[in-house]
């Protein structure tokens, strides 16, 4: 359909549909003049179709392909493995050893895997540096000192790595956004950009994302349900120890933990933690216990230690480091009704050696064990442990995977262990190993001391 023709008027802008010779609004002779032709809406293109959907029978059911970092207590926290094509978040404080292991790990996997190291934080020098500490020489390790998400894009469809490294992920920034880099939108547009090309690609990244005072990665928390796996690195600055632990995991569980120990040379794989976890434990002293939980698949074995005194406040101190605090006040009240024990007249800490966070139930038979052990001043056996969760009403109950954890006690030289009384006859003793089997918190106490 033609456009239709529109005049108006020079001197007083009225406009009309058809040329006259005087203008209708002022008047005037020979001032009609013809409009300029209206720019036509542009076309609405349809962009070029990407995706098309199948139908869920239709979906190649082949395992995702993995590979081994080189590292087996990061293989098993990632599951067996890093996968191709995934993105894998490392959280965790200021100078826990996020970009140490990283490194390391660059230097065990596969000679015949390219990769690609962006460092942010660090010139090339300060890298070639920490690297020939570590003892990382590769010939396929290519580092790139640069911030601008488009120099790291350029550089992978440059080299197409199998591997990619961000360190980290604050300190890329996109131009195109009008914030700072480490802002919000910068963060969550970069990992976007290197998220979507890791998956059209196929390489895996390796993303460093900082941890802030509240403890949680900053963006704040739009990284973590960008990625495939979110792993987090806990430990005390001024302990030696470190423990990497699963936040979550497309392809595997969440339950593993793999532990390092600190050295001068990097970080050193603990593969039997247990033995770490017990290394210095006093003999014949009060107030300490060992325990038995599961991370994942492994049993491991941790020094629960306890200190009571008498108050001197109305409100008593209650100080937990290892172990829940609610649950402290739990089992405390629990001692006072159903253990005869008036501990709420004294300030209790608890202590959990190592560094080690018990969040499972099967310890609480051995916090309270080490506690009562402190409120009478009495010690425990040298050789005993407990296993065991700790109802309201006093009773022991039982838990999962209690073969494992018994097998891990008899191994590492225990002679006696307190368990529940409502699993006897149904497993058999490890050779060498005593059970002790109670019905109710009071029964356990009056064994042990």
């Amino acid at each position: 359909m033609k456009d239709k023709t529109m005049f108006y008027c020079s001197a007083c802008g009225y406009e009309t549909s058809r040329w006259q010779g005087q203008c209708p609004g002022c008047r005037a002779w020979n001032t009609l003049v013809e409009a300029p032709a209206a720019p036509k809406a542009a076309e609405k293109v349809r962009p070029v179709r990407r995706a098309m959907p199948r139908k869920l029978a239709e979906l190649d059911e082949t395992e995702e392909l993995r590979f081994s970092t080189g590292i087996a207590e990061l293989d098993r926290v990632l599951g067996g493995g890093a996968v191709r094509g995934s993105i894998v978040l490392f959280g965790g404080a200021p100078g826990i050893g996020k970009s140490t292991l990283l490194l390391q790990a660059c230097g065990s996997i596969a000679p015949d895997e390219s990769i690609l190291y962006v460092t942010g934080e660090e010139s090339e020098h300060q890298l070639k540096m920490r690297a020939r500490r570590l003892g990382v020489d590769r010939e396929q390790l290519h580092v790139l000192a640069g911030t601008d998400i488009n120099d790291v894009i350029a550089a992978i469809e440059d080299l197409e790595p199998e591997i990619v490294v961000i360190d980290s992920i604050q300190t890329v920034y996109d131009p195109a956004q009008n914030t700072a880099p480490g802002s919000v939108g910068q963060v969550k547009q970069c990992a976007m950009e290197i998220m979507q090309l890791a998956k059209s690609a196929g390489f895996t990244a390796f993303v460093v994302g900082h941890v802030n005072k509240e403890g949680a990665i900053a963006g704040p928390k739009v990284l973590e349900h960008m990625v495939d796996c979110v792993l987090y690195f806990e430990g005390d600055g001024s302990l030696s120890y470190r423990i990497l632990r699963a936040e979550k995991n497309r392809f595997g569980s969440t339950n593993e933990i793999g532990v390092f120990e600190m050295v001068r040379e990097g970080l050193r794989e603990v593969p039997n933690p247990s033995e770490v976890m017990l290394a210095g434990r006093p003999v014949g002293v009060p107030g300490t216990c060992v325990a038995c939980v599961m991370e994942g698949s492994r049993p491991i074995l941790a020094e629960v230690q306890a200190l009571l005194t008498p108050s001197g406040f109305t409100a008593p101190r209650r100080t937990s480091n290892g172990l829940d605090y609610n649950r402290l006040y739990l089992l405390l009240a629990v001692l006072e009704k159903r253990g005869g024990m008036n501990v709420n007249a004294c300030d209790a800490y608890v202590n959990v050696v190592g560094g080690l966070t018990l969040d499972e139930p099967a310890a609480d038979l051995a916090a309270c064990l080490a506690i009562a052990s402190s409120f009478r001043d009495t010690p425990l056996p040298d050789k005993l442990a407990a296993v065991g969760e700790v109802g309201l009403t006093g009773e022991i109950r039982s838990v999962q995977a209690l073969e494992q954890r018994l097998a891990e006690i008899a191994r590492l030289g225990f002679a006696q262990c307190v368990i529940p009384a409502r699993i006897r006859g149904q497993l058999k003793a490890p050779a060498g190993l005593e059970l002790i089997y109670v019905k109710t918190l009071r029964e356990a106490v009056e064994k042990t001391l």
